[in-house]
């Protein structure tokens, strides 16, 4: 899983709007391409500039612009230039550690959120940031890597499935939105099975193992944690909006997804619960297993105290002794040790010490 905090040294004392990367270069050349759709049209193709999308601006269709890529801040500033964006969203957008955020700037509604999904070992989450900037007739959106969560809808505007292609840029913000957050149950569902799968290791036989595995996954749900509730703020803000660019026909899904955000957190919350009390049962278990170590050397010792008691009075050098020069002093002291021992271990067990 990529680092919860991100280093924002180098924009030390900069001047606000400054554009700087902020984050791992995650792709060798950055992409950019277009889907420019209308209800019995399609026009798709990678573009070869920030340039060629001046082209797109100003037709009657919905245009959907994808940026692949953050690392050249002078692309991200064109494409600023090209959108009229503000020099903060560029900012925010070349920013990879950015909070989840809304900012409707009238001409365009800006949106920053996190995309979660499993890597193909499925092993931790991987974290990449999707920024969405909504205009009167374009979505123009920014990823780190190639490969997302937003495969379904681009089907969908191929194929004409749904009514994606009858609506607006709007329902095209929307699907994505819902996209990102609907990936958030398939990430939480196989955080879900690890925690399982941790539950009964622990039950089974608690390992030092176990414990870093539960940290990690702890480390995990905190990241989510900080990603989904500012994510319901982001998605809140949309649905209590009064922009011009939503219709107020989508209302009810982005109400939809607001209630989805809010079960995600709810889910969120009882595996949190659930690995916290993974992690007292292997406490417990730990526990208990140094008290029954500790146990078993205590009776020991406690046996061998009144042994070694007796060693250390026959072991005195005085020339005088009263069993010193008898003949069955020896089998007799040892008589006496084992008799003791035995006696207390019989004790012991009465006693269910042992």
């Amino acid at each position: 899983m990529d680092s919860i905090l991100k280093k924002h040294s180098s924009k030390a004392g900069l001047p606000p709007g400054t554009l700087i990367h902020v984050g791992e270069q995650r792709v060798e050349h950055v992409e950019i391409s277009v889907m420019d759709y209308a209800d019995g049209e399609l026009d798709e193709q990678p573009l070869a500039s920030a340039a060629d999308c001046r082209a797109f601006l100003n037709r009657p269709t919905a245009t959907w612009f994808n940026v692949t890529g953050l690392h050249d801040t002078a692309l991200l500033q064109e494409l600023g230039d090209i959108f009229e964006l503000h020099p903060l969203i560029l900012e925010d957008i070349a920013n990879t550690g950015q909070r989840p955020k809304m900012e409707d700037h009238e001409t365009y509604i800006f949106m920053a959120m996190k995309m979660l999904y499993r890597p193909q070992d499925g092993d931790g989450v991987v974290a990449e940031q999707v920024s969405i900037v909504l205009g009167s007739n374009y979505v123009l959106t920014f990823q780190e890597v190639e490969g997302d969560v937003f495969g379904r809808i681009r089907e969908r505007i191929r194929t004409s499935a749904g009514r994606i292609r009858t609506m607006g840029v709007d329902y095209l913000a929307y699907s994505l939105i819902d996209s990102v957050v609907d990936n958030y149950f398939s990430v939480l569902e196989a955080l879900g099975e690890s925690i399982e799968s941790i539950h009964d290791a622990v039950t089974a036989k608690a390992k030092p193992e176990t414990l870093n595995q539960i940290h990690q996954i702890k480390r995990e749900m905190v990241f989510l944690r900080k990603c989904l509730w500012p994510l319901r703020e982001l998605v809140g803000s949309l649905d209590a909006g009064d922009s011009n660019l939503i219709d107020a026909k989508l209302t009810p899904y982005l109400r939809d997804v607001y209630g989805h955000t809010v079960q995600i957190i709810d889910n969120l919350e009882s595996l949190r619960d659930m690995l916290s009390g993974t992690l007292d049962i292997y406490m417990t278990i730990v526990s208990n297993r140094m008290n029954e170590v500790m146990k078993v050397l205590t009776v020991i010792a406690t046996i061998f105290m009144p042994l070694t008691f007796i060693a250390g009075i026959y072991g005195m050098n005085f020339e005088v002794m009263p069993e010193l020069k008898w003949p069955f002093g020896y089998a007799l002291v040892w008589g006496i040790m084992l008799t003791t021992a035995i006696g207390m271990t019989l004790f012991f067990k009465r006693k269910r010490w042992l």
